[in-house]
C-alpha cells in the first residue's frame, strides 16, 4: 500500500514560495489503477516524484509498503558519460538486484543495437526513452509509476509496450497521469484529478473525468 497523508508542496521561484499542492491524500493498494488527471501545471508530475520518493513533501507524510517505479520512459536519471549498459549495471545495482542475465533482455527489447554501448548522451529522446522502459521492466516494482501515455516509439514498439505494462504485470498496481479519457476508462479502476492544488478522488472514472472537464 502507498499512502498519501496531508501533503503539500512548495516550489520557490523568483516571486517567491508557490504551493504547487496542498493538503493532499490518497491510498493505493496492491494491484489497483488509479488514474491522475490536471491540466497542465496543476502538478501532476509533482505529485508522480512525490510517489516514487524523488522528491520529499514539505508538509505531510508518504508511507510505502510497495516499491515504486520511476516514471516509466523518463531517462532522466541516467548517467550521460555511461553506456546504456553501463546504465543497466548500475540501476540494476541501486534496486539490489543482478544485471548478468538482463542486458540481453534490455538489448533486444529497447532495440538500440550497437547504441547500447555507447554514451548514452548519445542517444536522441527516443532512444533514452526506450532504455528507460526496457530497464523498468527488468527490476521488480509492486506499483509503476506511468506519466502520459506510454508512447515511445512507432506503433509497433508501443504494443510491445503495451503487451509487457498492462498484460505481462496486470497484477501490478499502476498510477497513470494522462489526458487521454479512452486511456484513462480503458486501463483505471477509479480516478483522481488535481485542481486548485487539491486533489479530488473518485470512485468511479467517467465522474473523475467529467469533474475534470468541468474545471
Amino acid at each position: 500500500m502507498i499512502e498519501v497523508v496531508n501533503v503539500s508542496k512548495w516550489y520557490n521561484t523568483r516571486s517567491g514560495a508557490q504551493r504547487v499542492l496542498s493538503d493532499v491524500d490518497l491510498i493505493i493498494n496492491p494491484g489497483e489503477r488509479v488514474g491522475i488527471l490536471g491540466r497542465n501545471g496543476a502538478g501532476k508530475s509533482t505529485m508522480i516524484r512525490l510517489i516514487s520518493g524523488a522528491e520529499r513533501p514539505d508538509e505531510g507524510i508518504i508511507r510505502r509498503s510497495m516499491t515504486c517505479s520511476w516514471p516509466l520512459a523518463f531517462g532522466g536519471a541516467f548517467q550521460p558519460t555511461l553506456s546504456g549498459v553501463d546504465n543497466i549495471r548500475f540501476i540494476c545495482r541501486v534496486y539490489g538486484t543482478s544485471f548478468e542475465d538482463k542486458i540481453e533482455y534490455v538489448e533486444d527489447f529497447a532495440e538500440l543495437g550497437r547504441y547500447l554501448y555507447e554514451p548514452v548522451r548519445s542517444y536522441s529522446s527516443g532512444m533514452r526513452a526506450r532504455l528507460a522502459f526496457a530497464i523498468s521492466m527488468v527490476v521488480v516494482f509492486d506499483c509503476f509509476l506511468i506519466a502520459e501515455v506510454v508512447a515511445v516509439g512507432d506503433s509497433r514498439f508501443y504494443e510491445k509496450c503495451h503487451e509487457e505494462l498492462f498484460v505481462k504485470r496486470a497484477d501490478r498496481a499502476m498510477v497513470i497521469v494522462s489526458h487521454d479519457d479512452r486511456y484513462i476508462r480503458e486501463h483505471c479502476s477509479r480516478a483522481s484529478v488535481i485542481h486548485n492544488q487539491r486533489l479530488w478522488n473518485f470512485d468511479v472514472v467517467d465522474h473523475a473525468l467529467d469533474f475534470y472537464h468541468s474545471c
